[in-house]
């Protein structure tokens, strides 16, 4: 068995055609799912998703929307999850990159407040860190947050690695590691012990080079990768990630 746990099936591109998404992958030995929000926008779609122990939810404000965040909102995310008890909190986070970093005090606030009502619930959280690996652990550290989670599509070096692990994070390998020239991510997939790695595939987003689509499918390809990087058989890895995911949802 292998987990998905990071893949957007409520983005249209899969929501249309989610037997047949749901179908494929489980051909592939994928069969268990983590969905999270992005937006407000998503958090009807998602919950509708939820149905543990196939597939959990997660709802939260992405960074590039910061714009959004408000306390009516963050009640909002306070009452779907007093409603749903096995629901996580993200997709959060930070993104620095480009004209983004522009936003990070709005940023950082909305990370903060949820951070600490994923504190409050005892909910793991899926957290989005691009070029802001310092002040994400800066807000792990001020919010006291030890309830667990993943962070996700992690491209950075091995001792930003170290840090999130710290906080008791899970390090999301996903589909940028089927990329050889992906250097920072296949070291992480090769060096990290594996009791600290998730797999996950962000699709439909984050495409491999010259492929038309990413669908959860593709975590067995990345279980594949994972295992050609550390000399191991795939299902070694498989069987480690596995477990990893079962101790985080085990909340």
């Amino acid at each position: 068995m292998l987990t998905d746990s990071h893949c957007h099936l409520a983005d249209p591109a899969l929501a249309r055609r989610l037997p047949e998404i749901l179908s494929t992958a489980r051909t592939q030995g994928v069969t268990r799912f983590i969905v999270p929000a992005a937006q407000a926008g998503d958090f009807e779609a998602v919950c509708r998703l939820h149905q543990p122990p196939e597939c959990y939810g997660a709802v939260g404000l992405h960074p590039w929307f910061a714009g959004q965040f408000s306390p009516e909102l963050l009640a909002q995310t306070a009452a779907l999850l007093q409603a749903r008890p096995k629901l996580l909190v993200g997709e959060i986070g930070l993104d620095y990159h480009g004209e983004r970093k522009q936003t990070r005090p709005a940023q950082q606030t909305a990370l903060l407040a949820q951070l600490d009502l994923a504190r409050q619930y005892r909910r793991p959280v899926i957290l989005h860190h691009v070029r802001a690996a310092a002040d994400t652990v800066a807000a792990l550290k001020q919010t006291a947050f030890r309830c667990g989670g993943i962070a996700h599509g992690f491209s950075g070096s091995l001792e930003e690695a170290r840090a999130l692990i710290g906080y008791g994070l899970l390090i999301g390998i996903g589909t940028l590691a089927l990329n050889p020239n992906a250097r920072k991510v296949r070291t992480a997939a090769a060096e990290l012990p594996l009791e600290h790695l998730a797999l996950e595939t962000d699709s439909p987003f984050m495409l491999p080079a010259g492929e038309a689509e990413n669908t959860p499918a593709n975590v067995r390809r990345v279980a594949e990768t994972v295992a050609a990087l550390r000399g191991i058989a795939w299902q070694k890895v498989a069987a480690a990630t596995e477990r990893n995911i079962g101790r985080l949802l085990a909340f």
